[in-house]
């Protein structure tokens, strides 16, 4: 079982600015053990993110991503953490493989994963035309005709988000989930179509651009853009819970707001935290952690000399 400086869980985008930033200070051992899935590798187009006018898939960040960090001596594994304990002064992870990884300092940028039904059609238009964050891409659907696709009250919230981006919004029950009369009552008053159906398909060209939605009656309803708010999104909180960390309510992991420290040599970073899940915001935190790890590797390599002496 070989030790580390710094373990990194999560190889998205949080993770992998993480280990670029840490990996060009040239002085500690990193490993970033990444499961290969996560909301980055759905997305076909980031539209939000500087320096990309026209977009750019999560795939490409991570696969540049990736090779920026291991151009600095960052090592990478492909395995499922399952297990974090701390062992003396060292935390412990053990992979779903069952190989154990030692380190003084982790990074969890585990994230969460949407809730999504495995409707045909849908998956090959996330993030090109089809999107989940209204922060990051209401932008997409300005003035545009635009479908969502939810379950209950989870979608009718996105709905009271989105009619303020277009007047042209269909918000289609696929699961058909209740609402209260309240929030009916909002949406029809904002100017919210709404439809209680089974979507069967969605249907797009050839390059993950929907075109519109088959419901279960045979009806096409045609689209330009479309958003999805199913609800139970996970967030993968099991491992800093493990370590001691706080969690809130909602299954996301509080941290200092400055260093991102969650728990004593454990720090988070990305859409684990409480904040806005963006890609943006979660590279930022990447380098912010990063940062405070090597302050805090420095420091514990300092007493460890003074020790020796």
């Amino acid at each position: 079982m070989r030790e580390y400086d710094c373990i990194i869980v999560g190889g998205g985008l949080a993770g992998l600015q993480a280990a670029i930033q840490l990996g060009r200070y040239s002085s500690h051992q990193v490993l970033v053990v990444d499961a290969g899935e996560g909301r980055s590798t759905l997305c076909r187009t980031y539209h939000n993110i500087l320096g990309f006018p026209e977009g750019v898939s999560g795939e490409e960040l991570r696969s540049k991503g990736r090779m920026q960090a291991e151009k600095t001596g960052v090592a990478f594994e492909k395995d499922r953490i399952v297990k974090a304990e701390r062992v003396g002064e060292q935390i412990q992870l053990t992979g779903s493989s069952g190989t154990l990884y030692s380190a003084r300092t982790v990074l969890l940028a585990t994230g969460l994963s949407d809730r999504f039904p495995a409707i045909p059609g849908l998956r090959p238009t996330l993030g090109r035309s089809v999107y989940v964050c209204p922060d990051c891409d209401g932008y997409e659907v300005q003035d545009r005709r635009t479908i969502l696709l939810g379950s209950g009250e989870a979608g009718a919230n996105m709905a009271m988000i989105l009619i303020e981006r277009t007047n042209d919004l269909l918000y289609i029950n696929h699961e058909q989930k209740p609402i209260s009369a309240e929030l009916h009552r909002s949406m029809k008053e904002a100017g919210v179509r709404y439809l209680e159906a089974a979507v069967q398909e969605v249907q797009q060209t050839e390059d993950g651009y929907i075109t519109g939605v088959l419901t279960e009656d045979g009806h096409i309803y045609e689209s330009e853009r479309g958003f999805i708010a199913f609800g139970g999104n996970r967030v993968h909180f099991e491992l800093a819970e493990q370590l001691g960390a706080v969690i809130a309510d909602n299954k996301h992991v509080e941290a200092d707001h400055r260093s991102l420290q969650a728990a004593p040599n454990v720090w988070i970073a990305g859409d684990l935290g409480l904040h806005a899940e963006q890609a943006t915001v979660a590279m930022g935190e990447g380098s912010i952690a990063a940062i405070w790890i090597h302050k805090e590797l420095q420091k514990i390599k300092k007493e460890n000399k003074v020790k020796q002496l």
